[in-house]
């Protein structure tokens, strides 16, 4: 069996009159993250590990932010293609761990629902998908509160004949 390790980050500048979504959870906060998509921070960066393990470039490069057809598109659709685009290449998912970046609001009452959408969107047991919160201790950009970042890392899994 062959196996990949792929890393993924992603960042989005908070901004009012959007929704918060993370980890396809939308979340009840009366700002949000702005971006082409609906700018779930955590499941681009999520997407991103999973290509980077199968060589397969990014998310940029899969779904262009210069494409209408991923204006406003729900990330937990893109996370469904960026599975299709791995598993065509015989790739399956291992494992996903991950870290969410914000201040505000509290992440961890939301965590076990966001496991929950993302094992079943990427076939895997729940305890395969690990999710933690942490702020930056009001440095740099998340600690002024200016955006959200995420950190990932994915273990894809290959049978070799």
């Amino acid at each position: 069996m062959k196996i990949r390790v792929g890393f993924g980050y992603d960042v989005h500048k908070i901004v009012e009159g959007r929704d918060l979504w993370l980890g396809g959870v939308k979340i009840e906060y009366p700002f949000g993250l702005l971006g082409h998509s609906d700018a779930d921070v955590l499941l681009h960066a999520v997407c991103d590990a999973l290509l980077g393990a199968a060589n397969m470039r990014d998310i940029g490069f899969h779904f262009p932010d210069t494409a209408g057809e991923y204006k406003d598109i729900d990330s937990k659709v893109l996370l469904e293609k960026t599975l299709q685009v791995i598993s065509d290449k015989g790739y399956r998912v291992g494992n996903i761990d991950a870290t969410i970046c914000a201040e505000r609001p509290k992440i961890n009452p939301h965590i076990p629902a966001m496991q929950e959408i993302i094992s079943k969107i990427l076939g895997i047991d729940i305890d395969d998908v690990s999710i933690k919160a942490t702020t930056s201790e009001k440095m740099g950009f998340v600690g002024r509160e200016e955006g959200f970042a995420a950190y990932a890392v994915a273990l894809i899994e290959k049978d070799e004949h």
